[in-house]
């Protein structure tokens, strides 16, 4: 797989404070990665205003704010996202059929719907304390097969369920996965994680990687080594 190929799978997530902060990211990285992901921290600190600039750099922007709400507040938020300009939102597919659709009925243009299923951090023990008695990829499974029911565009998944999910739904739904970790790097607060290699070879689309890069020392380096690696599949 060559060099260009690969940038297009890797998001870098600015999981940081500030907009500086995160615009001082982009302009080390853009010459590397073009895919940004903005999540709650950075979003409720800044608003719509870093959507906008970071687009305005000609990054493309995943905004992860993983919406979960009454239908009809889903389908205004989604009005808005789609009005930035960003080419990839989220929302909990937990919050059920009615809630989708209200997204994807409310979506424009080229924006994507990505549909999260259980976060990359839970385990089977949280899906107890929340009252659900299915394993984790039992639940994994059940979402997005609800989410591709009411007309999302792709999951978000652990790279652990990349293999399942494509079993099933083959090339109908893109998969991105977080929870990615080079085997250089801290596990931090993920529990299901893989190595990006690991993540590309079992057939993820995207790839949102975030504190092994933006908290490295170098985080041109940072990409580079994660780039060398992917290269040589």
């Amino acid at each position: 797989m060559t060099k260009g190929m690969t940038k297009q799978k890797i998001i870098v997530a600015l999981d940081v404070a500030t907009a500086k902060q995160a615009l001082d990211l982009v302009e080390q990285l853009r010459e590397q990665i073009s895919f940004f992901k903005i999540g709650l921290q950075l979003y409720t600190a800044e608003g719509p205003e870093i959507v906008r600039a970071v687009l305005g750099t000609g990054a493309k922007v995943w905004l992860d704010l993983k919406l979960y709400d009454i239908p009809n507040t889903v389908g205004r938020a989604v009005e808005s996202a789609a009005s930035l300009g960003v080419q990839m939102l989220t929302i909990h597919l937990s919050g059920g059929a009615e809630m989708i659709r209200a997204a994807t009925n409310a979506r424009k243009g080229n924006m994507s719907i990505l549909g999260v299923t259980v976060l990359t951090s839970a385990t089977e023990q949280l899906l107890r304390e929340t009252g659900i008695a299915d394993q984790v990829a039992e639940q994994v499974l059940r979402l997005a097969q609800l989410g591709v029911e009411n007309g999302i565009d792709g999951v978000v998944a652990s790279p652990h369920e990349i293999k399942m999910l494509r079993a099933v739904f083959g090339e109908k739904i893109k998969i991105a996965v977080q929870g990615i970790r080079p085997t250089w790097a801290e596990a931090y607060d993920q529990k299901r994680f893989m190595t990006p290699r690991e993540a590309l070879e079992a057939g993820a689309d995207y790839m949102g990687i975030g504190r092994p890069i933006t908290t490295h020392p170098n985080p041109r380096e940072a990409v580079e080594k994660i780039l060398a690696e992917l290269c040589s599949l």
